[in-house]
């Protein structure tokens, strides 16, 4: 991913020089479990930490494969330049290039997914936060763009926080299935190689052993951890279309905070653009690019095939750093964002009363009324507040028809916001339970 949309941490995770730190450790580590069983010489397992703190050559390793056309033989190539031929020679014992590539893979795989759940982390205190500020700040809902019924700011941001902790998760659930290794050689068998050397290398790594590998890990493993990168970044665009849609002129209930010396348009200098939750829209869509392509790497030739390969080089790091950076860019619109309650009020009252016609069509049912009766009762008022934005209560009380069903008093009390709010407290204990 280019800088512009990219942490370093995450970054790091996908740098050559980790990835070789990796398969070294791999390597070593399979060495130290082979001296062990007695396979292979303490003494060479030794030798091979002696490049424990080397600084592998990025370069010169490129410089081998550009010979050897085997990325993994030259990088072992270039481990011996350290460790030394002789002491070498039983690196990769009974080992296969899969058995490097896919546990470091999954390696790294773990690694982004904990940066990624702190991200998480972030993002839900936030919304926790502005939710329980805005708790009963009353504003109204929306249902295909149009109002329909009061709720709270609080509610919208809740029900954000409740998805993203469904979302960490399955985030949870997609680590624990992809933190798994292979050390299983040739077609996953084990003919050359004790799975007693698996199962310690996994060990090492924080894995647990691939129960049963063919060349390669089972690629729905991945798929799974794609998937689940998409669904989050699909709810980080749920958040960032709400707000996009609040910041609009003609509702503007909430913005992104406009930071002294922002400006919005180089040709008009009053605009103010939701730019930070539009760009998190765009990342939404890059992440989920990953998904499809790793669904398709599930399907390998037999026991193993390199079109996976390619495309993992790509999706790794770019969605993995693509997510990390949009997690932090909505924590901080959310921790910053601006909302104004009074909008909310203006704006529930541009047609006045007429998100309580609900309220009065269920009072004239309980009264006797038939429903379709009384539907055309609320309708015939409720459109002429459409056309001519006269209050809906007064038209009720002037509606010989409700007022013969209901009486004055009780359709004046079918205006009280506190009913719609109610049950606030329910919702959010169940969310937060508090």
């Amino acid at each position: 991913m280019i800088p512009r949309y990219s942490r370093p941490e995450m970054v790091a995770i996908w740098s050559p020089e980790t990835k070789f730190k990796i398969w070294y450790e791999i390597e070593a580590h399979a060495c130290e479990a082979m001296a062990n069983l007695g396979v292979i010489p303490r003494e060479n397992a030794d030798a091979v930490w002696k490049a424990k703190d080397v600084e592998f050559d990025v370069a010169r390793i490129d410089e081998i494969e550009a010979v050897t056309k085997h990325d993994v033989i030259a990088f072992l190539t270039h481990l011996a330049e350290h460790v030394g031929s002789e002491e070498a020679r039983f690196v990769h014992q009974g080992m296969t290039s899969s058995d490097v590539l896919d546990t470091c893979l999954n390696v790294q795989l773990v690694r982004a997914a904990d940066i990624l759940l702190d991200g998480m982390d972030k993002l839900l205190a936030a919304l926790k936060k502005r939710a329980l500020e805005h708790k009963d700040t009353v504003r109204v809902g929306r249902s295909h763009g149009i109002h329909a019924e009061p709720t709270t700011m609080g509610l919208t941001f809740a029900r954000f926080y409740a998805e993203m902790d469904r979302n960490k998760q399955r985030l949870i659930a997609a680590r624990a299935e992809v933190a798994t290794g292979a050390i299983s050689g040739a077609v996953g068998t084990f003919a050359n190689i004790d799975p007693a050397i698996e199962e310690y290398v996994c060990e090492q790594l924080g894995l647990s052993p691939e129960p049963i590998s063919t060349q390669v890990i089972p690629r729905d493993r991945h798929a799974m951890f794609f998937a689940t990168l998409g669904v989050i970044a699909s709810s980080i665009e749920n958040v960032a279309v709400e707000i996009r849609h609040m910041q609009r002129t003609e509702v503007l209930e909430g913005a992104e905070f406009f930071s002294m010396g922002q400006k919005g348009s180089s040709a008009m200098p009053h605009k103010k653009n939701p730019v930070l939750t539009e760009n998190l829209t765009g990342l939404a869509r890059l992440v989920r690019m990953a998904v499809i392509p790793a669904m398709e790497n599930v399907a390998l030739w037999h026991e193993r095939d390199i079109s996976h390969s390619s495309v993992e080089r790509g999706i790794g790091p770019d969605a993995t750093v693509t997510l990390d950076f949009a997690l932090h860019r909505l924590a901080g619109v959310v921790d910053k964002m601006l909302v104004f309650p009074e909008n909310m009020l203006d704006n529930m009252n541009k047609f006045p009363g007429l998100v309580m016609s609900q309220r009065v069509l269920l009072a004239l049912t309980q009264a006797g009324v038939s429903r379709e009766d009384a539907y055309a009762m609320v309708q015939r008022n409720a459109l002429k507040v459409w056309e001519e934005r006269v209050d809906f209560r007064e038209l009720l009380l002037a509606d010989a028809d409700v007022v013969a069903a209901l009486g004055e008093e009780a359709i004046n009390e079918k205006f009280d916001m506190g009913y719609h709010t109610k049950h606030v407290g329910t919702i959010f204990k169940r969310v937060f339970g508090e």
